[in-house]
């Protein structure tokens, strides 16, 4: 399983540790990945996702999974998310 949220594609960055004495050693900044379970309204159904806690606050903020799914870009979305989006655009479109 890899280290990225499959809602924003934020995933672990490199960098360095800097000492008093100006020493470089490298580090890794892992993003704050969190499992959580989301309801979609359009499809009436729970999904498990692994997302950062920014994600999530970001979801919460633009009303909900549809909402943010619908907003988003596909290029940022994994794979599963981005069917999920598929089937949301399908079924309010079936709806209107």
């Amino acid at each position: 399983m890899s280290r990225s949220c499959e809602l924003t594609g934020k995933g672990v960055q490199s960098g360095h540790n800097v000492s008093h004495a100006n020493n470089k050693t490298k580090r890794k900044f892992l993003p704050n990945l969190c499992n959580v379970t989301l309801i979609s309204d359009a499809l009436g159904q729970r999904f498990r996702l692994r997302v950062s806690a920014a994600a999530l606050r970001s979801v919460e903020h633009r009303g909900g999974l549809d909402a943010f799914l619908l907003k988003a870009d596909e290029n940022e979305l994994s794979m599963r998310a981005r069917l999920l989006r598929r089937q949301i655009v399908k079924k309010t479109a079936e709806a209107a």
